[in-house]
């Protein structure tokens, strides 16, 4: 099987779509591997986030990711899981992401776009690492 780690943020757990954002991957047929509601630490949040250090929105994006917890999720697949996952979320952009992805569906702004998913395996097994390390 093959694991991807998806993070709902402040934002969807603010507006209280953390059920919602789980039963559409339960729905697609994935299992939930590990599941937990934690704030993340500044120095966790800029090692998650430590590709886009050089970029002007590095800070903001740090001050949001910490602002208030979210739901660090492990989903697994029978192959690609983080290619299906990303399907499923959409474009990070809410106004560029088709109906029936989540950011489609219930996104409002691109700077606070509800969830994150890995964009590769190997960028899913860093970050479940990363979060959950007896996992690894």
């Amino acid at each position: 099987m093959d694991r991807t780690l998806v993070i709902v943020k402040p934002d969807a757990v603010e507006r209280g779509l953390i059920g919602e954002i789980i039963t559409r991957l339960e729905r697609k047929g994935l299992l939930l591997v590990a599941a937990e509601l934690r704030t993340i630490a500044p120095a966790q949040a800029k090692e998650h986030y430590a590709e886009h250090a050089e970029r002007p929105f590095f800070v903001d994006l740090v001050e949001f990711f910490t602002r208030s917890p979210v739901v660090l999720l492990v989903v697994e697949g029978p192959k690609d899981t983080y290619a299906v996952v990303r399907a499923m979320i959409g474009a990070t952009n809410p106004a560029e992401a088709i109906p029936g992805t989540i950011r489609g569906d219930l996104g409002i702004e691109t700077t606070e776009n509800l969830v994150h998913g890995s964009d590769s395996q190997e960028s899913a097994a860093r970050e479940i690492a990363l979060f959950f390390p007896d996992l690894s």
